[in-house]
């Protein structure tokens, strides 16, 4: 049956090579008339169950009514069925990472040989041997030995299991092994998340994250960089530091699966152009300065020893392309991972980070685009700010009469007036976006970000303005106000610009990616204007879309070559060098907008009424063309 398959090109799965050790060509045959085949199937058409089948049952267990397709020898007309589980390429679906019909195509494969014995009359090395035995066995041919696998070649015996990589036999074990192992990693500025995945299957068995231990020499990567550009070893210290991080990212990953570090065979990475450079162990200074230069902007494979990862002594370490200067192989990741460049809508992909990686585009055209939001969203830069852990406040509603606040902390499902000992420790980006959006909503902040003097024990004076007292200890001050105004328009303005190079003023869908999207309320995202106006049942969470296209990329061989190709076509905005970003920048300090209408938004929620403009003595005047520049 397994040999009838191939000639017929149906997709059926070995790794044993038709020995009845993997399991993996597993079918069901079905019997009876099939007038639309104009054939009877039955039970006469299949060979009796074997005694390796017997065996391989006891060992493993076989479901009723499977037989091992290497076993079933075809004697007539017979139909059967392929399981998708025995389906090579077969498609999985995995809702944390939100992978959907994923392909299992990985560039490494594992190839059970049977090698004919050495004899004195024997003159041709095992290198040949094994070529001959892969070419006879599983019909590849020109097959090579990385000279890395030569002594464990040497050390397997005549029969052994070989991980062929591109042509070439990377790792090698002996008698049969039936899993190799990947993963993928997401190299953020604040956190770093890995997920390790079996190569054979697809399915993920653990997953894990760190934070970047460079943080504590700058929250923002232009401070990272700075630090390189003042201090002689910088570049090796924060390389050192990240890889450090990888390497034991890796190792927790492979503790939780059981498994041991030298069965991973495959890794690969994304990361903004900063994160990408310093764990290649690249200069990033070129990066802090005009004109952005990459060192290089294409995918790159190279040891996983040289970033810094014990794994297989012959791993391969795979970077997904960068995009520009301020646009990385992160959003590579959330472009294969989301697939705006096989839709027809006009779609927005929004990785908020410190610094937000924006693309917009459809099938016809893709742009990108990086603006400096900075570390605000992610809680710095916030009186009372911190990153989303346990005791942060992460959800505000604030009474519209008596300006009374409720809330919920992280690792407490209850909200403070259900729970009146909910002792908050801080508030994280999610929290502070929704207590100034409440607040605006509720009057005590104006559309220009300005805290007014509300009557209420809440508002309080705070030297020459006004603050609110969310809980003990913890208020929102008028700087808290202006450093969300500052990193929201930010976004906004970087937004608009590529909504201006596309010559439109609708958004068919809004995905927002990273940590901050997957818990921000969108619709007080959309109130404060950190997004432009769309049909909120049209704008939702793409969860870890980096970490998804790195997956991708580590099961699916396919994908890589995609994501290469849609880089190159992919056109960059600048938005340092732009001097329409300046006027879209100061618009977008106020809330929603200075000038921009949110009709969706107006639908679900009553916006306060904007002052007439006699009124508004703090509305800044739009600076020309020569200012902004």
């Amino acid at each position: 049956m397994l040999n009838a398959a191939r000639q017929l090109g149906v997709d059926l799965g070995s790794v044993c090579g038709g020995v009845g050790l993997c399991g993996r060509c597993q079918i069901t045959p079905v019997f009876g008339d099939f007038p639309k085949h104009q054939i009877s199937s039955s039970e006469a058409a299949l060979t009796k169950a074997t005694a390796t089948e017997g065996e391989y049952e006891a060992r493993k267990g076989l479901t009723i009514g499977r037989r091992l397709g290497c076993m079933a020898d075809i004697c007539g007309d017979v139909v059967v069925d392929v399981p998708a589980t025995s389906q090579v390429h077969r498609q999985v679906i995995r809702k944390e990472l939100e992978l959907v019909d994923l392909v299992v195509d990985p560039v490494s494969t594992l190839h059970y040989v049977q090698m004919e014995a050495a004899t004195l009359e024997t003159t041709i090395g095992t290198t040949r041997r094994l070529a001959q035995a892969l070419r006879d066995q599983w019909a590849m041919e020109h097959i090579t030995v990385d000279p890395r696998a030569l002594r464990d070649l040497q050390a397997a015996g005549d029969t052994c299991t070989v991980v062929i990589r591109d042509g070439v036999v990377a790792a090698v074990w002996p008698g049969f092994h039936e899993t190799t192992y990947g993963v993928a990693i997401d190299v953020g500025s604040t956190t770093i998340a890995g997920y390790l995945l079996d190569l054979t299957t697809g399915e993920q068995l653990s997953s894990g994250g760190l934070m970047n231990p460079q943080i504590r020499f700058g929250e923002d990567l232009m401070s990272r960089v700075s630090y390189v550009m003042m201090n002689e070893g910088g570049d090796r210290l924060l390389t050192d530091l990240v890889q450090g991080a990888l390497n034991d990212l890796v190792g927790d990953l492979a503790k939780q699966a059981g498994i041991e570090r030298t069965e991973i065979l495959e890794i690969t990475l994304v990361g903004n152009p900063i994160m990408h450079h310093l764990f290649l162990g690249l200069d990033p200074r070129p990066l802090g300065e005009a004109p952005f230069k990459l060192t290089t902007d294409e995918s790159i494979t190279v040891p996983a020893s040289s970033v810094g990862i014990k794994a297989h002594p012959n791993a391969a370490a795979y970077v997904l392309p960068c995009i520009a200067g301020h646009v990385g192989a992160d959003t590579a990741g959330v472009i294969l991972s989301d697939q705006p460049h096989t839709r027809s809508p006009i779609a927005l992909l929004v990785d908020v980070g410190t610094n937000a990686e924006i693309v917009l585009g459809n099938q016809d055209r893709l742009l990108a685009a990086s603006s400096p939001t900075g570390p605000a969203f992610e809680g710095a830069q916030i009186s009372a700010g911190q990153r989303a852990a346990p005791g942060a406040i992460e959800r505000v509603r604030i009474d519209r009469a008596t300006l009374e606040p409720r809330f919920k902390v992280i690792g407490n499902d209850a909200w403070s007036t259900e729970n009146p000992d909910l002792d908050p420790t801080g508030i994280c980006g999610s929290g502070i976006i929704e207590a100034i959006a409440e607040l605006f909503l509720a009057g005590v902040i104006s559309e220009d970000g300005v805290v007014l003097d509300r009557p209420s024990d809440r508002v309080v004076p705070d030297g020459r303005t006004f603050s609110y007292v969310l809980a003990d200890g913890i208020t929102i001050t008028q700087n808290d106000v202006r450093a969300i105004q500052l990193a929201k328009a930010a976004l906004y303005a970087g937004i608009r610009l590529l909504m201006d190079k596309l010559d439109i003023d609708v958004i068919d869908e809004i995905r927002l990616a990273g940590a901050f999207g997957s818990h921000i309320n969108v619709m007080y995202a959309m109130i404060l204007g950190l997004i432009p106006d769309c049909d909120l049942t049209k704008v939702n969470s793409a969860g870890n879309a980096a970490g998804a296209g790195a997956v991708m990329a580590l099961l699916n061989r396919d994908a890589r070559r995609e994501i290469e190709t849609v880089v190159r076509r992919i056109e960059k905005i600048e938005t340092a060098t732009e001097p329409a970003f300046q006027a879209h920048f100061v618009d977008a300090m106020a809330f929603p907008h200075k000038t921009a209408a949110y009709p969706h938004l107006s639908q679900k929620i009553e916006l306060p009424q904007r002052a007439a403009p006699a009124a508004q003595g703090r509305r800044r005047r739009r600076p020309s063309q020569e200012e902004s520049t």
